[in-house]
Formats: structure tokens, C-alpha cells, sequence
């Protein structure tokens, strides 16, 4: 998908690049497949923001996806390629013989008029869901599974693949887009191809107010701050952060400091992203 430039008409619209849409579908979302999308401004059920820098934005309706691609040995054809306000990837609108209408992530070369379908006995052709068992070492797949059934969590923002790299005692070994090798099931469900929309990363936004549009709030440097609200305010015009390494605003250490807790699943991961051995 190219991606347009737009004339330089204003210092906000100079650099700003955005989307040509001409692969999607000129038709209006199902509203079958939609529901409500409640903005919560970053905060929790108790009113406290747990993200910051969030809040505003386009008003938005969630699409149904269909992460899970648990029909089996049904064909569905492809009607329309949509945009999709909640994800960076476009999505499919696919219609099974049965009539069942569903939204999946549009793959790279998906088109209207093709034919898609899950399970086992499904081809290794773009846009086919298949367990891991079932395909070959080297193929390219994304919207994979952690856990069998529970639906795809790998791999589905736009232009995003994981290549299969082998299959052993019920396991398959995956590397992910980070550089991070690690096992899952075979049991797991994965689709075959590239997630679409590989230029997402080539836009230029162009201007703040594009970003407020997204949903996203200004962020303030620490060092602007005073040094009751950062670790790294406070001082005499333009300082130093004065500290041992950076800090987050809660004083905890930032930058190259391990966050991960969860060490029940740190025996699947075979290689940490960022290292090479």
C-alpha cells in the first residue's frame, strides 16, 4: 500500500504523510460485528489512571474479530477488506457457506473474492488458519496462539510475521519479531502469510493535534518538572538528571532494567529478545 504525501500547506502539513486506502473496500462496516467501545481515559475501575498520556480522541466502535478461527472445514469467501480505528492491521470481512459472517486480520496479498478456511485439512495458502502441527518449518504465520483455543495473541499488529523454526515433544519454536525464540504447543492455532498494511510504520503524523486524534495525551519531560513531580526536575535552567541512571517518575530505575515477572512461562522462552548467542 503506497503511502501519499501531502503539500506542504501549513507547518503541520509539512513531512505529514498519511494513507492512500486504495486497497480497501468501498463499503460500510457490519454492524452485526460491531459494539460499544467506552473510553476510559487511561483509568481503572476505581478512577485511577493506571496509563498515562491517554484520553480524547476519535469516538470509535470495537469490530468483533475473529481471533480464534476455531470453524473448521467450512470455506469462507472473502467480501471486503476494511479499515479497522482500533488496530494498526486492516481486517477481512468473511462470509462461511453457511452464512456466518465474521472479521479476521487481513493478511498481505488477501483479496475480495478469495477463499479462506481453518483447520487441519486447510491449505498452506495466505490467509488459512491451521494448527502449528500442521505446518511446515520455515513458513511465515502470524496470529498465533500462547494456548490452544484461547485465541491468537502473536503477531497481529500490521506488517508483523513469526517464522516457524521447528517442531519437537509437542512443542513448536517460534521466533518473533523482537528477536525472541520461544515454545508453544503444536496445538495452537496459526495463519499463514504476513498481517497487511506493512507500510503502517512509514507515516508521518505530521502535527500533535493527529495524535490527539489517536487517543494519545501530551507527554512532559521529567527534566521540565519540578523536583516534587520527577526524579529529574528541579535545578537551575537546563540540568542534568543528577542521578545514577534515569528514573521513572516513581523513582524506580528506567532504561535496560528487566520489567518481567512472569516467570512461570520463562522455560518456554528459549532466547531473550535483543541477544545474540
Amino acid at each position: 500500500m503506497p503511502v501519499k504525501v501531502y503539500k506542504p500547506t501549513s507547518a503541520g502539513r509539512r513531512d505529514m504523510t498519511g494513507y492512500t486506502f486504495e486497497e480497501l473496500s468501498k463499503v460500510k462496516p457490519d454492524k452485526s460485528l460491531m459494539t460499544e467501545l467506552k473510553k476510559r481515559g487511561g483509568r481503572n475501575n476505581t478512577g485511577r489512571v493506571t496509563v498515562r498520556h491517554r484520553g480524547g480522541g476519535h469516538k470509535r466502535r470495537y469490530r468483533l474479530i475473529d481471533f480464534k478461527r476455531r470453524k473448521f472445514d467450512v470455506p469462507a469467501e472473502v467480501v471486503s477488506i476494511e479499515y479497522d480505528p482500533n488496530r494498526s492491521a486492516r481486517i477481512a470481512k468473511i462470509v462461511y457457506e453457511d452464512g456466518e459472517k465474521a472479521y479476521i486480520i487481513a493478511p498481505l496479498g488477501l483479496q475480495v473474492g478469495m477463499t479462506v478456511m481453518n483447520g487441519p485439512n486447510a491449505e498452506l495458502t495466505v490467509g488459512n488458519a491451521l494448527p502449528l502441527v500442521n505446518i511446515p518449518v520455515g513458513q511465515m504465520v502470524h496470529n498465533i496462539e500462547f494456548q490452544p483455543g484461547k485465541g491468537g495473541q502473536i503477531a497481529r499488529a500490521a506488517g508483523m510475521s513469526v517464522q516457524l523454526l521447528a517442531k519437537e515433544g509437542g512443542y513448536a519454536t517460534l521466533r518473533l519479531p523482537s528477536g525472541e525464540m520461544r515454545r508453544v504447543p503444536e496445538d495452537c492455532m496459526a495463519t499463514i502469510g504476513q498481517v497487511g498494511n506493512v507500510d503502517h510504520g512509514n507515516v508521518k503524523l505530521g502535527k500533535a493535534g493527529r495524535n490527539r486524534w489517536l487517543g494519545w495525551r501530551p507527554g512532559v519531560r521529567g527534566s521540565a518538572m519540578d523536583p516534587n513531580s520527577h526524579p529529574h526536575g528541579g535545578g537551575e535552567g537546563r540540568s542534568p538528571i543528577g542521578m545514577p541512571g534515569p528514573k521513572t517518575p516513581w523513582g524506580k530505575p528506567a532504561r535496560g532494567v528487566k520489567t518481567r515477572r512472569n516467570k512461570v512461562t520463562s522455560k518456554y522462552i528459549i532466547r531473550r529478545r535483543g541477544k545474540t548467542r
